[in-house]
């Protein structure tokens, strides 16, 4: 089975950046969409940013502007860019692939990302 493993998250102050990495087990080719999504306790887990197979992209209206993801396909790796990072960003961060919209997803374990005031 597929495993995504995400890293890159840590501690950073506002205005800064970090990239975070979700690291694929096989090729991502096989994903039609690759996905950030972002967690807080109490909270849903929320998409934050996504990418298709054909590289297309979305992104949550709190991160447009701020957050790029993009694909390297070669090193099946998955990227999400965050600079001007808020406060309100803290969160874990969770990579998510899945081969559309109606079918579910393939987590990763999570990566930690905490910005200080």
């Amino acid at each position: 089975q597929v495993q995504l493993v995400e890293s890159g998250g840590g501690l950073v102050q506002a205005g800064g950046s970090l990239r975070l990495s979700c690291a694929a087990s096989g090729s991502i080719r096989r994903f039609n969409t690759m996905d950030w999504y972002r967690q807080t306790p109490g909270k849903q887990r929320e998409l934050v940013a996504g990418v298709t197979r054909v590289g297309m992209t979305n992104y949550a209206d709190s991160v447009k502007g701020r957050f790029t993801i993009f694909r390297d396909n070669p090193k099946n790796t998955v990227y999400l860019q965050m600079n001007s990072l808020k406060p309100e960003d803290t969160a874990v961060y969770y990579c998510g692939a899945r081969n559309s919209v109606y079918e579910s997803y393939l987590w990763g374990q999570g990566t930690q990302v905490t910005v200080s005031s």
